[in-house]
């Protein structure tokens, strides 16, 4: 599946609901998908700025795909996380580096997350790409 039809599919099961709070219910509910995040992975070096909650973003690189751990100490912004990661995980730096930034108004998201849950996604997503982007100059992909 590519990152636009994942953009595509998380957006129908938004629109599944009728209002904003079992949208957050339902984006809540993806922090379960998160496979558990090892503690030596949880430092200073892996945490986002520009989030409120503490957000930690892992990445590994197998010389094709960008491979990412991710955890937050927050049940909202975990559930942020884990949509992230269904839109960015396992994929090419360039798949990364194309997703389009305005996938979070299509999502609906911009007029219903706070401003300091709004800033934090977007300093996760320029997280996301900045390691897309190092690695792929890393290696030349």
């Amino acid at each position: 599946m590519t990152t636009e039809e994942t953009i595509d599919q998380i957006a129908a099961e938004l629109a599944q609901f009728d209002d904003w709070e079992d949208r957050y219910a339902h984006i809540i509910a993806m922090r379960k998908t998160l496979n558990p995040m090892p503690p030596d992975h949880q430092t200073d070096t892996f945490l986002v700025k520009g989030c409120q909650s503490k957000v930690w973003l892992y990445p590994s690189f197998d010389g094709e795909k960008v491979h990412f751990e991710a955890d937050s100490d927050a049940v909202i912004v975990k559930g942020l996380v884990a949509m992230l990661m269904r839109i960015y995980n396992h994929r090419t730096p360039k798949e990364i580096l194309s997703v389009s930034g305005n996938f979070v108004e299509r999502l609906g998201l911009t007029t219903h997350l706070s401003q300091n849950r709004a800033n934090g996604l977007a300093s996760m997503v320029k997280q996301i790409s900045m390691y897309a982007l190092a690695l792929s100059v890393a290696h030349g992909k």
